[in-house]
């Protein structure tokens, strides 16, 4: 669990420091720290991306980069490292902020303490005075975000342990609008008229789209068989980007194992990008098992094909109901 807390030092009261305990080792908490790659995909707090420019971790070296909320709003931030000690300490300066308001400048030392396996990661924020401190704290959520992130590098932990696997990807390219392929995504009544593989009729479609909310939704095989799945979100970027915990499910919104494969991973981490492309959009999935054991993991892995076939009859009843939608 995060912990967020002002320090009991001479600098207290201009401090904010947030600590974790990730069961990984210290090695691979660095590189997630360190590598642009990775921190693109757990930076910020949960509904924002993050756009790296430069990320040069060495005494002397910047790091660039734009934040994006939720409702669209940039950050763009600027820091310099002072000190680097790899495996064990980064000491930089920041500034950042946003249109329109006064940013936020501080500066930043993270420590990294091997604990037998796992590893301590202790962030700590020291401001040029208390009120300062206090109203980055209050217009940013500095204190909120601080948790969120290191929630979102424990989530992103457990897949650079799976990294000698690849994920699943599927690319479509849909004549039609950004804008409306995000809405026939996130409206459940759009959903049921086009989500599932190839001759199954949607019978339940109950949608909660935010962060942290659920899409349940049950489905009826030709042969009368039900079947139910969910997701859980995680991250919404409308309409560029979705990242959510896809699974098997039961119609009370349980997790369940895949009805034909006793040994399929119980949940997949599912990203949604949506580009524009030349007027149209540029559909890509990514599929990756989310705390899966290793025979989880094989049977991932020998099931491509049969993820090809499926997800491109899905997409083909995308693509058919695209064209008779417009709104």
């Amino acid at each position: 669990m995060s912990t967020t807390k002002i320090n009991k030092t001479d600098t207290a009261d201009r401090e904010l420091v947030t600590s974790r305990v990730f069961d990984a080792p210290r090695e691979l908490v660095w590189e997630a720290c360190t590598n642009p790659q990775h921190v693109v995909n757990w930076w910020g707090p949960r509904g924002f991306s993050t756009t790296i420019e430069v990320m040069d971790v060495r005494p002397g070296g910047v790091w660039k980069h734009v934040m994006r909320g939720p409702d669209g709003i940039e950050y763009p931030n600027q820091s310099a490292f002072q000190e680097v000690v790899k495996s064990e300490r980064i000491v930089y300066t920041h500034a950042g902020g946003t249109k329109g308001r006064k940013g936020a400048c501080f500066g930043s030392t993270w420590t990294f303490e091997d604990l037998g396996g796992k590893t301590r990661l202790t962030m700590r924020l020291l401001f040029a005075s208390k009120d300062e401190r206090d109203r980055v704290v209050k217009e940013y959520g500095a204190a909120e975000g601080a948790k969120q992130t290191l929630d979102r590098l424990g989530e992103h932990l457990p897949q650079m342990s799976n990294a000698a696997m690849k994920p699943f990807v599927i690319t479509r390219i849909f004549d039609a609008p950004r804008q409306l392929v995000w809405k026939v995504f996130t409206d459940p009544e759009h959903m049921k008229n086009w989500w599932g593989p190839k001759g199954v009729t949607v019978m339940v479609s109950k949608m909660d789209f935010r962060p942290g909310g659920t899409y349940l939704y049950g489905m009826r095989t030709p042969d009368g068989k039900d079947m139910w799945g969910k997701f859980v979100y995680r991250e919404i970027v409308p309409p560029e980007r979705m990242v959510l915990i896809n699974s098997f499910s039961d119609e009370n919104a349980g997790v369940t194992r895949h009805p034909f494969s006793a040994t399929w991973p119980l949940e997949l981490l599912s990203t949604f990008t949506f580009a524009e492309h030349e007027g149209k959009t540029a559909l890509t999935i990514q599929w990756t098992p989310h705390n899966a054991n290793a025979v989880e993991r094989q049977t991932f892995e020998d099931g491509r094909k049969s993820m090809t076939q499926g997800w491109s009859g899905t997409l083909d009843q995308l693509a058919a109901y695209l064209t008779k939608t417009k709104s």
